[in-house]
């Protein structure tokens, strides 16, 4: 693992990484001070609570015509352009003195988004290949996690400050600016004369269908996990537990899991292939939504959480290993794109689409459910994606 990262752009699209996780929820600890603060604002508690969704559906309107654009005009210049809107944007609510110029400034932080997470993932098909790509994959999903994690700390910190604080944060991207510049290279693309001597580059046979099914996937599952971040406070008061350090501390095991497990992704990966792994993590999510489901108290909860991030590790990484294994070269910026909007777009729908469910039979019976359905989408990956075998690494 750690050969990887004698590899400098390893670091700079793990840095790049780490970005896309600050876009929806690093503000989530102000949100009371920022109402308060535009209280004569009409509409004021509709708006702030947009500022949290804003950005995810921008990415998922955005994201496949940014896949294009990177296929067409370059991913590295993408990239850098997205790097620096995110900053401007991300960080506009230091400095606006208006409600709803904050929300469309999160509007336009969701394009930046879109912008890097398009090229980020479109060069990591570019860069790595096989079981590097798979190693690389399971350290990424550790990186956005270890980092949501550690960001969110330091968000909770600056809004006990100023509401506005945590805006700050979004410089972040500033600092990360020259390591990109250096370390990242665009692909050379084939003259027309060594494209026509080449194989053609056709993708994997039945990649778009692969891709239909990726995307499926992604967005069911963000739709199901996106339950945690959103119900977890009304939850825990369900059982007896509605002090907020009971949320944070769930969240947190969640994310450190994750971020533990997806380590292990390349050699999971390896062992049981591209169809089994995702089937696993998919079971995974299944027991960790079982678990919830039978939850009478707070240590079984975090129980839940715990094999959550286990979901999360294994079944993440493999969904975009397997787009970026089967999409031809050309075509993966787009790729890509359609599989981050499958995400936010998930994200996004989550709270819409569980809260009459919770309404009409409550949270024990929706974890059920969700439960249930994850088995289904285990029993998919394994009907969609046919295995391909790597050789071994040390």
């Amino acid at each position: 693992m750690l050969s990887l990262f004698k590899d400098a752009r390893v670091v700079a699209l793990l840095l790049a990484a780490t970005l896309t996780i600050l876009s929806n929820s690093i503000i989530s600890p102000a949100l009371p001070g920022i109402e308060a603060a535009f209280d004569g604002t009409p509409n004021a508690a509709l708006i702030v609570r947009l500022l949290v969704t804003a950005p995810a559906l921008l990415v998922a309107a955005v994201a496949p015509f940014a896949g294009a654009l990177a296929d067409r005009f370059g991913k590295r210049r993408q990239l850098l352009i997205g790097v620096v809107l995110f900053a401007l944007t991300g960080s506009a609510g230091l400095w606006l003195d208006s409600l709803p110029a904050i929300l469309v400034s999160r509007m336009m932080l969701g394009i930046a988004v879109a912008f890097i997470m398009t090229a980020q993932t479109a060069l990591i098909g570019d860069y790595f290949d096989g079981p590097m790509r798979g190693r690389f994959m399971g350290i990424q999903i550790a990186a956005t996690n270890l980092g949501g994690f550690v960001f969110l700390l330091i968000a909770g910190a600056l809004a006990d400050r100023s509401p506005f604080f945590p805006f700050a944060i979004y410089l972040i991207a500033l600092v990360y600016l020259p390591v990109f510049w250096i370390s990242l290279t665009e692909p050379r693309r084939p003259t027309a004369e060594e494209r026509a001597q080449m194989p053609a580059d056709d993708g994997e046979e039945g990649w778009m269908a692969k891709l239909i099914a990726v995307v499926t996937l992604g967005g069911l599952t963000f739709v199901c996990f996106y339950l945690i971040p959103t119900q977890a406070p009304y939850f825990l008061a369900t059982i007896g537990h509605p002090e907020p350090t009971a949320a944070a501390l769930l969240l947190a095991v969640m994310m450190l899991s994750g971020g533990i497990f997806s380590l292990l992704y390349g050699r999971v990966r390896m062992r049981l292939g591209r169809a089994m792994t995702p089937a696993l993590g998919y079971l995974g999510y299944a027991a960790a939504f079982g678990v919830l489901a039978i939850s009478g108290n707070l240590a079984m909860a975090l129980v839940g959480a715990l094999l959550l991030g286990l979901a999360v590790g294994f079944v993440m990484p493999a969904l975009i290993s397997i787009v970026l294994d089967v999409a031809p070269a050309h075509r993966r910026g787009f790729a890509s794109g359609a599989v981050a909007t499958s995400i936010f777009l998930g994200q996004f729908l989550s709270p819409l689409a569980s809260a009459p469910i919770i309404a009409a039979v409550g949270y024990s019976e929706t974890f059920a459910i969700v439960a249930v359905l994850m088995v289904c989408l285990s029993a998919m990956t394994v009907a969609f994606f046919r295995e391909r075998r790597y050789p071994a690494y040390a």
